[in-house]
């Protein structure tokens, strides 16, 4: 994927993977800002990830279908998370049960793939979306990933994200449940079935992105989400809730993640070390999160 031209051909593989890398990350992070806004907090957006990127797979393959693949995605993250926020509603641990659904969703991945392909470890190659791309210079590659379908839903996923919770009846009601439950309920609010709806939508939000994993490999493999989920929580968090700020961190960690494969066809960088700088990157971010958090406030 190196660019044309004689230059750049390093800087348009770093674009082009740091964009086509963000498109996961941003949809699991504006997921959780669905669901934390509404005063559920959901760490089971590594298990959406990693069950709707099989059901992207899983329908192309049925029906041959980019577009319905991808629906397939969005449905299975959407039944996620619905489910997660029901269990929440039924009052079990919001930990517990995220921790639950990314358990279900990692075995449960593996079973389906064994019963469909007979194989646990990855699915049948599927084309996704076609990137139409034939020139190989580097203006046209960055341009076909912007293209990208699922680039294009990412970006008006974050559009809308943001100003359905700042500017809409729903968005204001969805923040009240969040901030006070018992003072948005005693308002007449259904806080309980507003956070089914918040926590749904993000589930299907982050179900764009299973698709995106899924179809950016051209297949399912077990285990695919790779912490990408988790990294997109983080995200979430060093964001205060900003849809805009959370999509920046987790371009930030795309960029980070699209750095191993510049060093590693540049360098004799150590593999390991590399393929770990987005989750040391994580682990600072949040250690410097904490440390601000556990500062005393100046006194008058």
């Amino acid at each position: 994927m190196s660019g044309g031209g004689g230059q750049g051909g390093v800087p348009t593989t770093l674009v082009t993977e740091t964009i086509r890398m963000a498109v996961p990350y941003a949809c699991a992070a504006l997921g959780g800002i669905w669901s934390e806004k509404s005063g559920v907090v959901n760490i089971a957006l590594e298990g959406m990830l990693l069950a709707s990127a099989l059901g992207a797979v899983v329908v192309q393959l049925a029906t041959g279908s980019a577009v319905l693949g991808l629906a397939g995605g969005v449905a299975v993250g959407a039944l996620l998370g619905a489910l997660h926020a029901s269990l929440v509603r039924h009052d079990v641990d919001a930990i517990v049960s995220g921790i639950a659904l990314n358990l279900v969703a990692a075995g449960g991945t593996r079973f389906v793939l064994r019963a469909l392909y007979g194989s646990s470890s990855n699915s049948p190659a599927v084309p996704g979306f076609h990137a139409g791309a034939t020139s190989p210079s580097a203006f046209t590659q960055v341009v076909s990933t912007l293209g990208n379908p699922l680039t294009l839903l990412a970006v008006a996923a974050l559009a809308w994200t943001s100003f359905t919770l700042s500017r809409t009846r729903l968005g204001i009601r969805l923040r009240a449940a969040g901030e006070d439950a018992a003072a948005a309920a005693s308002l007449g609010l259904g806080v309980a079935r507003l956070r089914v709806v918040a926590v749904t939508i993000g589930g299907a939000i982050a179900g764009i992105g299973g698709a995106a994993l899924a179809f950016d490999q051209h297949q399912f493999q077990s285990g695919m989400s790779g912490g990408r989920g988790f990294i997109a929580l983080a995200a979430v968090i060093l964001s205060g809730w900003r849809p805009g700020r959370a999509v920046l961190a987790c371009a930030a960690f795309a960029l980070l993640d699209a750095s191993q494969i510049v060093l590693q066809g540049q360098s004799r960088a150590s593999h390991d070390l590399v393929t770990a700088l987005p989750y040391v990157a994580t682990l600072v971010s949040l250690a410097v999160l904490g440390r601000r958090a556990r500062r005393p406030s100046p006194t008058g």
